[in-house]
């Protein structure tokens, strides 16, 4: 038994430095010169270097690629939660064939392959002329909804039906019932559902390069691109500015992470 958790122990420090490993690469290599970082990648710089994030601080213009990628982000997470949580509550409570059809369906669709859609979906867009911002939140709540609305589905039955009957009792249409007595109860799914989105829409390069064509709307990982030119690949500064992008989600994840396993779990046992 001793050796048994001996193991694991070890297994679990290893799988742990797998993972751990990507970020002390960028952290470490984001305070190196330029020469520093392709003579030991994976060495302690010899001096820290803050410059760089100064640099790539005004380089980036980060205030404004900041700004612009929380609008995309907080715009399709509201998107995202609100459509998502309707449609879950009412697929689960209106048991029929067509319901049953419709939620299978948008399960069914977390197996299509992005890149497979990407091509007609951007030129679709381009002809309703919705690129940019309102049309990249427009296609997050279509790739988002998915996942959210089985996330969701698993956690709305859990949620005694007499609740509704109760509100209607008291008067209360479809849509106060929803957002007075069932969406306040959803909040530790609504949490792990902005979470989960938050970490991929912030961190999202492809399909805002694809739809976003003017540099005043570039998003953060969109705009450290900059740092990739034909001849000169800046890795010391676009490392640095990777940090930065990286630390507010880091930051929303640590404050909100303790209802991610709660409320999933309890969505998979009711």
């Amino acid at each position: 038994m001793k050796t048994k958790k001996f193991l694991l122990g070890i297994i679990g420090i290893i799988t742990g430095l797998v993972f751990l490993s990507p970020f002390y690469i960028i952290i470490v290599n984001a305070f190196k010169t330029k020469k520093e970082l392709f003579q030991d990648t994976l060495g302690i710089p010899s001096s820290f270097r803050f410059e760089n994030f100064i640099e790539a601080f005004n380089r980036l213009d980060f205030w404004k690629v900041f700004l612009n990628s929380l609008i995309i982000t907080v715009g399709s997470i509201v998107l995202i939660v609100v459509f998502s949580a309707m449609a879950a509550w009412m697929l689960e409570r209106t048991k029929t064939k067509m319901s049953g059809f419709i939620f299978f369906m948008l399960i069914a669709a977390m197996l299509i392959p992005f890149q497979a859609v990407m091509l007609p979906l951007v030129r679709l867009m381009g002809k309703l002329n919705m690129l940019n911002i309102p049309g990249l939140m427009f296609m997050y709540l279509g790739f988002g909804c998915s996942l959210s609305v089985f996330l969701y589905h698993g956690f709305v039955k859990g949620i005694p039906k007499e609740l509704d009957e109760a509100a209607t009792i008291d008067g209360c249409n479809k849509w106060q019932t929803f957002w007075y007595i069932i969406f306040p109860i959803l909040k530790p799914i609504t949490i792990t559902v902005s979470i989960l989105n938050t970490v991929w829409i912030w961190n999202d390069f492809l399909l805002p390069s694809l739809t976003i064509n003017r540099p005043e709307t570039h998003t953060i990982p969109l705009r450290t691109f900059f740092f990739f030119g034909e001849y000169t690949k800046q890795w010391h500064l676009a490392l640095a500015g990777l940090t930065l992008t990286i630390i507010p989600v880091i930051i929303f994840y640590f404050i909100a992470q303790k209802h991610i396993i709660k409320s999933v779990t309890a969505g998979s046992i009711k």
